[in-house]
């Protein structure tokens, strides 16, 4: 075969199993085989680097396929539109246009709640994508894009130039299977999709943007070299014909009250949509007519995006069920009538505490209103009215699954169990003893610490280092391969270290960070066990409440007896504490947005690493807030209270970095 021939063949065949490994996560051939591929490939390429395509592999990101989220400067800005709330603003967007215009056409069509993206493409082929950024620098996501199976990689015709502007979007049953299975484990789960597509388009490695299954609606073409288009439906229509998944349900009108119509209907049928929409956009849709109107300092004056309320229903509050937590507390759930919100149906919501049922006074057979935060989670926002008979309702003064007397600290709006043998707590404690911050072991769910109860194999965690595999393999949905895993996934979390065995002991009021900070102060849990509460409120961010929360756990002689087993099973007691500097002693730093490279966790552990704190939320104690891309309320906030702001590049300069 002639070389220029293989080597086209080469760039074909790499960007084939690339595809089929990082959005399907399906390899066809052997790792061994794709890089000798590659081998053969730059070979060809540094012996004739004429013939050096912009899709090959090797242009993407060298020799490792992770993103590095350079920097991209946006030729065109990626801008947004001006807001509006009722109809009589959107008559008055039209009252505005046609000030200007005789008789301007529009076009209708959801608004994707995603993120806004650029695709890049030359001579047909995709060659770059970025992210919005702050409108005029992004970056570089290019891979992560690849993983998209709805982004065509090849157009049918080869457009010299191509810019196409889209939103990436979580289709809401991918959302609501990942937030089941997250809380399946206990985990934070995202609080609505946009979050967890940002979250999926950040990733460094490819292949777990892949896993998040995102999808993407193209709304515009920005720039185009080889064709001329005249309008935006034309547009639309065109980019549909080139394979791309284009904003659904797009309409052209010129009577504006159809405009209105639609717009209103839009939001009527936004429950039937596959996916999360915040609003419906009306633009006009020939480009010179947009010509003539111009632009604002900061939105266009050719289009509006109306923005729709939340959705609000009526129900009746049938039951009220307590669940009991891996701390013992006791959490009210509101069952009731099964109403459609947002597209789904929904017949639960969390009432949190006594105090919150006691404030809004709801009783089982009232009615009540409930809506869906974000168009997401539901919520009980009040009773309407009480049903007959009805009266105020108290959380039980006894565990309902162990039945001992519940107890409510102080002021704690929380009321618990404090049985520390009551299954519910044994098992939830089991369950995020296993979980990723905590000790990280690997396929040890809700499912399987459930299997292993029942069985009798484990009541502790520190009857986890006792199993063997032949103990498990019998067990149901359990083989030889899988009882194996998990016993490796269990000896591979010997060597996690003090923090993360703190972490997932779940002693009450310490989470991550305080786990963390305890570690450092006391490496060695010897030092934990004859700690005084004066010895750790010398650590910043413990007060009394946390410090007596901790010397009470090491108090008690189940701890002590549960240490011990865990150091006979060769569980790691001590952490390594790397060195300090105190550049941001006495500092307090919040986060918000999407950096450029660190994730928030990073980002985190460098300013700790430093004496520095980072708190959730900005006051006026707040000393930087570092913003990143996306920045929302928290930076709105800093700037009315003039707290410094922040970028990655000036904290890193701060560090010397």
């Amino acid at each position: 075969m002639e070389p220029s021939k293989r080597y086209n063949e080469l760039v074909e065949e790499l960007n084939y199993h690339s595809k089929l490994y990082y959005t399907k996560d399906a390899p066809v051939i052997s790792d061994y085989d794709y890089d000798m591929m590659m081998m053969e490939l730059k070979k060809l390429e540094e012996e004739h680097p004429d013939w050096i395509r912009p899709d090959s592999p090797t242009q993407r990101v060298g020799d490792v396929l992770y993103n590095t989220f350079e920097k991209v400067e946006h030729t065109v800005q990626m801008g947004s539109l001006q807001d509006v709330f009722s109809t009589d603003e959107l008559y008055s967007f039209d009252e505005r246009c046609r000030a200007v215009l005789p008789n301007p056409r529009y076009v209708v069509e959801p608004k994707i709640d995603g993120l806004s993206v650029s695709l890049e493409y030359r001579d047909g082929r995709f060659t770059r994508g970025s992210t919005r950024g702050n409108g005029l620098v992004g970056e570089d996501v290019t891979l992560n894009l690849m993983t998209i199976a709805d982004i065509p990689q090849e157009l049918p015709e080869k457009l010299p130039f191509l810019e196409v502007r889209g939103e990436v979007y979580m289709p809401r049953a991918v959302f609501e299977s990942l937030v089941e299975e997250q809380l399946k484990n206990e985990e934070e789960p995202f609080k609505n999709p946009r979050n967890a597509a940002a979250g999926g388009l950040r990733q460094k490695d490819p292949k777990i943007t892949a896993q998040r299954k995102l999808s993407i609606f193209v709304f515009n073409i920005q720039q185009i070299e080889g064709k001329t288009l005249s309008s935006h439906k034309e547009s639309l229509d065109y980019l549909k014909s080139l394979g791309f998944a284009v904003t659904p349900s797009y309409k052209r009108f010129t009577d504006f009250n159809e405009v209105v119509a639609e717009i209103l209907q839009i939001g009527e049928n936004r429950a039937k949509f596959s996916f999360e929409i915040d609003g419906a956009v009306v633009k006009v849709d020939d480009f010179s007519e947009r010509e003539q109107l111009g632009s604002t300092s900061k939105f266009p004056k050719w289009a509006v995006a109306f923005k729709y309320p939340p959705e609000e229903k009526e129900t009746v509050l049938r039951e009220i069920q307590i669940n009991v937590g891996r701390t013992g507390a006791l959490t009210p759930t509101a069952s009731f009538d099964p109403i459609t919100l947002a597209g789904t149906t929904v017949s639960r919501a969390v009432l949190h505490n006594q105090d919150f049922i006691t404030e809004k006074d709801i009783r089982i057979g009232d009615t009540i209103l409930v809506r869906k935060a974000g168009d997401i989670i539901p919520e009980v926002l009040q009773s309407v009215r009480h049903g007959e008979g009805s009266e105020p309702y108290f959380i039980p003064d006894h565990c309902p699954v162990c039945g001992s007397e519940t107890v409510k600290d102080g002021d704690e709006a929380v009321i618990r169990c404090v049985n520390p043998a009551c299954p519910a707590t044994v098992r939830r404690n089991l369950i995020h003893f296993a979980t990723r911050n905590a000790m990280n072991i690997e396929g040890l769910g809700p499912a399987i610490v459930e299997l292993l109860l029942e069985n009798e194999l484990i009541a502790s965690p520190a009857d986890l280092y006792a199993l063997k595999p032949e103990q498990l393999s019998s067990l149901e949905r359990m083989g030889d391969l899988s009882a194996q895993n998990l016993v490796n996934a269990i000896e591979a979390s010997k060597k996690r270290g003090l923090s993360h065995l703190l972490f997932g002991l779940g002693i009450r009021g310490i989470g991550e960070r305080a786990a963390k900070l305890l570690a450092e102060h006391f490496p060695a849990i010897e030092q934990i066990f004859e700690a005084s509460v004066e010895d750790i409120t010398t650590i910043d961010g413990y007060g009394d409440t946390m410090a007596e929360s901790v010397v009470h756990y090491f108090s008690k002689p189940e701890t002590r007896e549960l240490i011990e087993k865990l150091r006979a099973a060769g569980v790691k007691l001590t952490e390594d504490v790397e060195d300090k500097t105190d550049l941001f002693t006495g500092r307090t730093f919040v986060l918000t947005g999407t950096l450029p490279t660190y994730t928030r966790n990073e980002a985190k552990a460098l300013i700790e690493k430093n004496g520095g704190k980072v708190s959730s939320s900005v006051s006026k104690k707040t000393d930087y807030v570092l913003a990143g891309e996306d920045a929302g309320s928290k930076l709105t906030k800093a700037q009315q209270l003039g707290v410094q702001i922040l970028s990655e590049e000036e904290l890193n300069r701060m560090l010397d970095l």
